[in-house]
């Protein structure tokens, strides 16, 4: 049988079919459904048929929603079967979605519409989502609007206070108020028993006058008790005077120098308890206000809570006694007051003790209840991401991990504190007091802006 190429040619040769262009019968090919299996097309997740496959660069596919599942959850850049770092942004294999959605059609429009009914799905997928654009968008763009604003206005108080503090400390103004809270009581000269008196407030005037003609010092000041003020030359006949009086002095005596008498004064007497404080109470207040309780009960824990939750008898007792209201036990509704606030609401109890002072730190109290508040909506943004990503289980961990930082912070910072320069100390202290309000107002508005961006 001889070959005739002709005869070859008008089999590969095309077939005109009523102005149509068609593949010869023979040469067509068949699908061949039969041998496609649900498997070959099932994601390494969830052992279903893929919905939006995505590859990554490993060349494992993974269904969208279960891909954004665990980028929230592990907070991990890698492929969840090998564990290979992915680079980029994930992408959509397109051609794997058409071949799915043309062999499996009923079963993906029943998962897209399950998925779309899930709102934690929905609020993975779009975080997923707005994650990619952030990593898509420029540079030069991702620093515009709010978060620009906020780092400019920060940068140029940062410069302004570097600038205050290096001239401060180089002429020594910061130590030119701090001689009564440092100097021996038995040590006063007759002027700084006066600046004592003064400074328990304007109801000592009256009695200003005779320890200035008896020309009272540290040592006859040490002597005086409740008969002699009672008596001529001090004629204290008020009693709510005379017992502030001595138990300001019962105060003097028991420390042997002034006790501070606001931020500034109790800043320079306990230099590494204020940083400690200043820090702790904006990270971890209820921490900190354990600690007070459990080490520092009289001489800080109980007048911080006699501020914030007063009685009636408090808030009507004069200025010149409340110091004696301070060192009684609170009562049952005073403690149940605390603890409710100190369990839900502790930067409020930080705001209320702020504001009793605005008479003393008018535009410092401001600053840390603004930030109080900045900090309460922080802790309620956490909480709220918390409970809508059904992630509670994970609370004992959380919180056992915060309590070992806290305590190694707190342990290196009892041990670096002897060698830290007091310049780098002023400057540490006043950055948290006065600008970390700025840097919590951009944190707000990234909360507020983007929600569901900030995975746990």
């Amino acid at each position: 049988m001889e070959w005739d190429p002709a005869e070859e040619a008008d089999d590969f040769a095309p077939v005109w079919t009523t102005g149509s262009y068609s593949i010869p019968e023979s040469r067509q090919s068949k699908p061949r459904t039969s041998n496609i299996s649900e498997q070959e097309f099932s994601c390494h997740c969830c052992y279903d048929i893929l919905v939006s496959p995505t590859t990554l660069t490993c060349g494992h596919n993974f269904c969208r929603h279960c891909l954004a599942l665990w980028w929230e959850s592990s907070h991990k850049h890698e492929c969840p079967e090998c564990r290979e770092k992915w680079e980029g942004f994930p992408k959509i294999n397109i051609l794997l979605r058409d071949a799915t959605e043309k062999l499996f059609r009923e079963v993906v429009e029943r998962r897209r519409a399950e998925i779309q009914e899930n709102p934690k799905v929905s609020r993975s997928l779009l975080a997923f989502q707005r994650y990619g654009d952030s990593l898509g968008r420029p540079k030069a763009n991702q620093h515009k609007g709010a978060s620009f604003f906020f780092s400019g206005v920060l940068t140029a108080l940062t410069c302004v206070a570097v600038v205050v503090l290096v001239f401060h400390w180089g002429s020594g103004v910061l130590e030119q108020h701090d001689l009564l809270i440092s100097k021996p009581v038995a040590h006063w000269t007759p002027e700084e028993v006066l600046c004592w008196l003064e400074d328990l407030g304007l109801w000592t005037e009256p009695y200003r006058k005779p320890f200035q003609q008896e020309n009272v010092n540290g040592r006859l000041l040490l002597m005086l008790g409740e008969e002699e003020l009672l008596k001529s030359p001090f004629n204290i006949e008020n009693p709510a005077h005379r017992r502030a009086v001595v138990a300001e002095l019962e105060r003097i005596k028991a420390l042997g120098v002034k006790p501070p008498q606001n931020l500034w004064e109790y800043k320079t007497a306990n230099a590494g308890k204020s940083m400690f404080l200043l820090y702790g109470l904006k990270s971890s207040p209820r921490l900190t206000i354990l600690y007070l309780y459990l080490f520092d009960y009289s001489e800080t824990f109980l007048p911080f809570l006699h501020t914030c939750c007063p009685t009636m008898a408090h808030i009507d007792t004069p200025v010149e006694s409340r110091y004696l209201h301070t060192q009684l036990e609170p009562s049952w509704q005073q403690w149940a007051e605390f603890l409710v606030k100190y369990a839900l609401f502790p930067y409020e109890l930080i705001a209320e003790f702020s504001w009793d002072w605005l008479a003393v730190h008018y535009w410092t109290s401001r600053f840390i209840i603004v930030n109080a508040m900045l900090l309460s909506l922080l802790e309620a943004c956490a909480a709220w991401r918390l409970g809508t990503t059904a992630r509670i289980r994970t609370l004992p961990q959380k919180m056992w991990n915060h309590l070992w930082k806290v305590l190694s912070q707190g342990f290196a910072l009892a041990l670096l504190w002897p060698f830290i320069p007091q310049f780098v100390c002023h400057c540490l202290f006043y950055w948290a007091l006065y600008f970390s309000p700025i840097i919590n107002i951009d944190l707000v508005v990234q909360q507020l802006m983007h929600p569901e961006t900030r995975a746990l």
